[in-house]
């Protein structure tokens, strides 16, 4: 190693943004070179994502410039893409450039995962990134135009969103709020519009308050929403999709928020994965790795229970601020701490003053929990930006 050790973060999102706040806020001047390394020059609120993707705010309400974050003189940010890792050789080879590191942090973020349905990658939309919502939302306000010109074509007017987790739920209150101001503008009878929200399991949101579900569904199904629960899609074509035992739904818009994998670079640096994910040691750690450590979408984590803990933005946040901890007392030789999740509660939006949740053990619904999501998001702007942020992004979240 070199007398200043080199720390590498891999990816802006939850995680690595933490990771890299903590480490600023730690570690002393010339205490260790920190790279933040991200596609984009900007952070982006993924749980903000289903929003713009409908078309209910803009995208660029959902993105902090990284710049407005991090402390130039303690972490380097480098713009790129991550092509290759080589642990071997303690290398990451960029689009543009290699770096070298003593200590690593994969925070790369994951992919849709389709469970090998057919179509699915070929024609479904999904809600990844700031750029995947623009297109979403520009392409459901140009059915609406297309459906002008071809009237017979109703398939342009029914939307389809396979999987009723929180993303799935998210985005569909905000398009069934978003559907009454399209239709007024493109003048369109409101009846000829549907909304399909299929999913495999027997329950929306599953794992989730039984209560708490029915009441969403209901919310939901009076602004129109059919579910289809308990119905797998068996293949998505350019024509729709077919679900069950062979029913088509004709659509030219499936959006796919059924499953998210890791990150394939991982699983091509011949780390040990389970669908692209490292199972990490109680130090968020690589097994065989030391100096390596995975967080958020790429980590693989168990509950007492023995199962997999889902990777939700919160875990992601809290693991970075163990991952930077974890790092300094790595660099100064002290004990390193391990991973205990908080669960502090989650909060499911159901569209414009509605949501469920759970927090400090109890059930919330309706414009309360709406409320509470809304805390929710300004205290992440605070833990990342402080209240300039919450002045400045506050009012759109």
């Amino acid at each position: 190693m070199s007398s200043i050790p080199k720390i590498v973060i891999l990816g802006a999102g939850y995680g690595g943004i933490l990771t890299s706040l903590r480490l600023q806020k730690e570690l002393n001047y010339n205490e260790a070179d920190v790279t933040l390394v991200n596609k984009h020059d900007y952070h982006y609120i993924t749980t903000h994502l289903h929003m713009p993707a409908a078309g209910t705010d803009h995208p660029d309400n959902a993105r902090v410039n990284i710049s407005k974050l991090i402390d130039e003189f303690k972490i380097d940010f480098v713009k790129s893409t991550v092509v290759q890792i080589r642990p071997q050789d303690r290398k990451v080879i960029l689009e543009d450039g290699t770096l070298s590191y003593d200590y690593l942090v994969i925070a790369l973020g994951g992919e849709p995962e389709t469970f090998g349905i057919p179509g699915l990658a070929e024609h479904a939309f999904t809600i990844r990134s700031i750029n995947s919502v623009r297109l979403i939302r520009e392409h459901i306000e140009y059915q609406f135009a297309r459906y002008k010109r071809e009237p017979h074509r109703t398939d342009y007017l029914t939307f389809i969103v396979g999987g009723a987790g929180f993303t799935g739920i998210e985005f569909i209150g905000e398009l069934a709020d978003r559907v009454p101001d399209l239709c007024k503008q493109f003048d369109v009878d409101r009846s000829l519009v549907k909304i399909y929200n299929i999913e495999a399991a027997p329950t929306a949101l599953p794992g989730f308050d039984p209560e708490l579900v029915e009441y969403g569904m209901q919310v939901l199904q009076k602004k129109g929403v059919i579910f289809k629960i308990g119905t797998a899609i068996r293949e998505c074509t350019p024509e729709g999709v077919v679900v069950g035992e062979g029913e088509e739904i004709k659509s030219q818009t499936v959006i796919w928020t059924g499953g998210v994998r890791g990150n394939r670079l991982i699983e091509e640096a011949g780390f040990e994965t389970t669908r692209g994910r490292v199972k990490v040691d109680e130090y968020l750690r690589s097994p065989g790795h030391e100096n390596i450590y995975v967080l958020g979408d790429n980590s693989l984590m168990f509950n007492e229970e023995g199962r997999p803990y889902p990777p939700t933005a919160q875990i992601a946040m809290q693991q970075g601020v163990n991952c930077a901890h974890n790092l300094v007392a790595q660099i100064r030789n002290q004990t390193p701490k391990p991973f205990v999740f908080s669960n502090k509660g989650t909060v499911a939006s159901l569209g414009k003053g509605e949501a469920i949740g759970i927090a400090f053990g109890k059930k919330y619904k309706g414009r309360v929990a709406s409320w509470l999501k809304k805390a929710i998001d300004l205290r992440y702007l605070f833990i990342i930006g402080g209240i300039p942020l919450v002045l400045r992004k506050g009012k759109f979240l």
